[in-house]
């Protein structure tokens, strides 16, 4: 199986965000004809105020990134991880920051919302309180990709292993985490959580992040980038350069198998209390 990664700038206008994904999708799909396709965190509407998120945010199975995104797989007879987009909740007044994948035939086959908030404050002073606006999840979500079980994260779910092994425990092969790193973390923190979740997962982890500036009310801020997939043995064997674009690896089964056979960590694992 082929995967391919799609990494974007996305900004505060929707339509501009939906177009250039429609692009870099038909490109990977034109130029290296994956099987699946992920987009980055955040895809259709990153940045902008409250109210603009609330305009931006869309009621599932509907809306104009859902829909474009069920006719993208439809169209191209791909499966489609669609990063994550703004859902509105019904009597909610945050909003769900949500992974939907879709088959080669454009049916839902799996919905996550992301469980863990991004409040922090960057080291150059910028703070985040992702909280205020979105709401978490809480269910763990994994589904069939013809024979492959693909794991749902989201960006700064990469710092808590725990929903990682319980992907693990659900047969995870492939762990998706469509991202909006800030540069901050992103240069220092990236590559080693991406690899130390495949190693411990002992499975391929595709990462589709965002790249470059956008506006978050009166501020720019920026994102890092670089995009990359890791093999079950923690070496990155696909990874993006600057600005956007796409990657693509191959899904080795026989490797996801050896690597699993030579350290059966499954099986030395203990409850710790």
């Amino acid at each position: 199986m082929k995967i391919a990664l799609i990494q974007m700038n996305s900004t505060d206008d929707k339509a501009a965000n939906l177009a250039q994904a429609e692009k870099l999708i038909a490109r990977a799909v034109e130029e290296e004809r994956p099987d699946w396709i992920s987009l980055p965190e955040v895809f259709s509407f990153l940045g902008g105020g409250r109210a603009e998120k609330q305009a931006a945010a869309e009621v599932f199975p509907d809306g104009q990134a859902y829909n474009l995104m069920r006719d993208l797989a439809r169209r191209n007879g791909v499966f489609i991880h669609a990063g994550s987009m703004l859902e509105k909740i019904e009597g909610e007044d945050r909003l769900g920051n949500t992974t939907i994948a879709f088959n080669r035939n454009g049916e839902e086959v799996a919905r996550y919302r992301k469980i863990h908030m991004f409040d922090v404050t960057t080291p150059d002073g910028q703070e985040y309180r992702e909280s205020a606006a979105m709401k978490p999840g809480e269910d763990v979500v994994a589904y069939d990709c013809e024979g492959l079980t693909i794991g749902c994260a989201i960006c700064y779910d990469i710092r808590f292993p725990a929903l990682f092994d319980a992907l693990s425990k659900r047969g995870a092969d492939v762990i998706a985490l469509p991202a909006a790193f800030t540069l901050q973390t992103g240069k220092d923190h990236w590559d080693v959580l991406c690899r130390a979740r495949a190693i411990e997962t002992q499975t391929y982890f595709a990462a589709a992040a965002q790249t470059g500036l956008f506006r978050q009310g009166t501020e720019m801020r920026a994102t890092y980038g670089h995009s990359l997939i890791a093999d079950p043995w923690g070496h990155v064997v696909a990874k993006a350069s600057d600005g956007p674009g796409y990657v693509s690896a191959r899904i080795d089964r026989e490797l996801l198998a050896r690597v699993r056979r030579q350290i059966p960590v499954a099986q030395h694992k203990v409850a710790i209390s």
